[in-house]
């Protein structure tokens, strides 16, 4: 079978096609044959050689296939079931601790950059009902992220505020989960005709963050006092701008450092007299991917799926998403 594999010292240079031999399952294990991936920023920064990872690793946490070989002890699979991967293949329930979350697929173990994949009966689950694999395949980081920072931990209910930040896959997993939930959506781009598209898709207000750096009081301003939840994806570029849109008693869900933001300045005051609660939080478990997949089953709600790549595309593919043009997902298909 074909994988893709990181040499060392990493960077898209070194990616390249090697040949391995098929899997075999063992005990509890189950061959996955993928047919698609797609790209996260975590992604990016392993294969630009921004996380160290061994020689040869196979990147790409997100991938969707079929069941081709079972082991023994699994009964909850049958050969032909349609699945997708997770981000901790560890982390089935409850809340995350360490021995869950140490092991990350595309990252501490080989992803889904290859034809096939033996892994845990347990660290797949079931795709929507009518998803092709390139759908289902933008689902278990993005997806999941957003699912949990809106339905696990900010328990959004009708009529709250949200605040998108870009138009990333999470960011648009944001906006479909909390109009589903009838929330009121705003959200920032640096694209007018990004934010035509996103104002098609539900939001009320749009910033051009480039246009208007203190974006954060602005929507502050304009919501009549702030907004409930904010999903902040720039980190350090971006947190000052959250804290300043975010509400009386707001949550603000730290996930990603698009912005290349590692390191910030937080204005304290305003996180204190606000009130306001902060959490930091990647991805989610095999149970809240679970009832993710029950809902959008549910709802019918559907990915927006931006460009599409073949297998040997990958350095194409992550060339594409550093550009920033992208609205929504940018997958691989084979």
């Amino acid at each position: 079978m074909k994988v893709i594999g990181i040499k060392q010292p990493g960077g898209f240079k070194n990616i390249t096609i090697i040949e391995k031999q098929d899997p075999i399952p063992q005990m509890g294990q189950v061959v996955v044959k993928w047919h698609a991936t797609s790209l996260n920023f975590h992604d990016y920064l392993v294969a630009a050689g921004g996380i160290p990872v061994p020689e040869g690793r196979i990147p790409m946490s997100d991938g969707a296939g079929e069941i081709i070989a079972i082991g023994k002890g699994v009964d909850e699979w049958e050969v032909g079931d349609k699945v997708m991967s997770m981000f901790f293949p560890n982390w089935l329930e409850g809340k995350p601790t360490l021995k869950k979350t140490m092991f990350i697929l595309g990252e501490t173990l080989d992803g889904c950059m290859a034809e096939q994949s033996v892994l845990p009966a347990t660290a797949v689950t079931k795709i929507p009902e009518g998803y092709s694999f390139a759908e289902a395949a933008t689902l278990p980081t993005a997806g999941l992220t957003a699912w949990r920072a809106l339905m696990v931990e900010g328990n959004i209910k009708a009529g709250d505020k949200v605040l998108i930040e870009g138009t990333g896959g999470l960011s648009i997993f944001a906006l479909q989960l909390a109009k589903m939930a009838g929330a009121k959506i705003f959200a920032t781009t640096s694209s007018n005709e990004k934010a035509e598209r996103l104002k098609e898709m539900g939001a009320e207000m749009v910033i051009n963050y480039k246009e208007d750096e203190r974006w954060g009081k602005t929507i502050f301003k304009m919501t009549g006092g702030g907004v409930d939840h904010v999903l902040d994806v720039g980190g350090g570029s971006t947190m000052r701008n959250s804290i300043e849109a975010a509400a009386m008693n707001g949550h603000i869900y730290s996930i990603g450092i698009l912005g290349g933001g590692r390191k910030g300045e937080i204005t304290f005051p305003k996180l204190f007299f606000k009130h306001l609660r902060m959490t930091g939080l990647a991805v989610g478990s095999v149970e809240m991917q679970n009832k993710m997949v029950d809902a959008i089953n549910t709802n019918g709600m559907q990915p927006v799926v931006d460009k599409s790549y073949g297998f040997d595309q990958l350095v194409e593919a992550f060339q594409y998403q550093a550009a920033g043009k992208h609205f929504g997902k940018i997958v691989l298909e084979w």
